[in-house]
């Protein structure tokens, strides 16, 4: 079991970064070139103001008409989205590890915080998942690679959940933990969890679309 936690926390773990990190350079770059290849008039009317003022409307909950309209999705789509960046990033035992291996620290959360908001991303999986199955427009556009994307970004949090309370066989839990991180870090810039990377871009491409050559709003 050490020999496996070895494996994952260490080579496995410098793969996953380099592959998040590499990978996302990649797709933007990617992006950029064809829009510039393709579609380069689209430069022409991008504009700072209504890139902003776009991301920051659809950053605000119930900010925007579609998240009026659909209140129970818009608390659990932000209270999912916001815990499973900030537990992670300001959990105490990861900023540790930060700073034992490149002397770098930040503020961290108390556990009890960070125990509840993964408990909110395991619940806020959880209904993600019944939202598919259950309903229709959602299922018709559903498809085996969705729920595989979901099993990724829930399994760190789940693991980690029963590795923090030492349930179940505990070096394995944790050794879960570390896997299940790495394969979703990895996973990021080469499946559809990277609109966590080009959402600012499409909120600034229909910012400005809207804002700046049909003079309306996009949200």
């Amino acid at each position: 079991m050490h020999t496996f936690y070895n494996i994952v926390s260490g080579p496995l773990a410098w793969i996953a970064f380099i592959l998040f990190f590499g990978g996302s350079v990649y797709r933007i770059a990617r992006m950029l070139v064809l829009v510039a290849q393709k579609e380069k008039f689209i430069f022409t009317y991008m504009s700072w103001r209504y890139s902003l003022r776009s991301i920051l409307h659809w950053a605000i909950p119930f900010a925007t008409v579609n998240w009026r309209r659909q209140p129970v999705l818009t608390v659990v789509t932000f209270a999912f989205h916001i815990c499973l960046v900030a537990a992670p990033l300001f959990l105490l035992s990861h900023v540790i590890l930060w700073d034992e291996a490149f002397a770098i620290s930040w503020w961290t959360l108390p556990d009890a915080v960070a125990d509840i908001m993964t408990v909110i991303v395991i619940l806020g999986a959880l209904y993600f998942l019944v939202r598919r199955l259950t309903q229709p427009e959602v299922k018709f556009v559903t498809s085996p690679s969705d729920f595989v994307i979901l099993a990724i970004v829930a399994a760190p949090f789940v693991t980690g959940f029963l590795a923090y309370h030492q349930w179940f066989n505990y070096p394995l839990m944790m050794g879960l933990h570390v896997l299940t991180g790495d394969i979703m870090l990895a996973a990021i810039p080469f499946t559809r969890l990277s609109h966590m990377l080009f959402s600012p871009f499409t909120r600034a491409y229909m910012g400005s679309e809207f804002g700046k050559v049909r003079h309306a709003r996009d949200w």
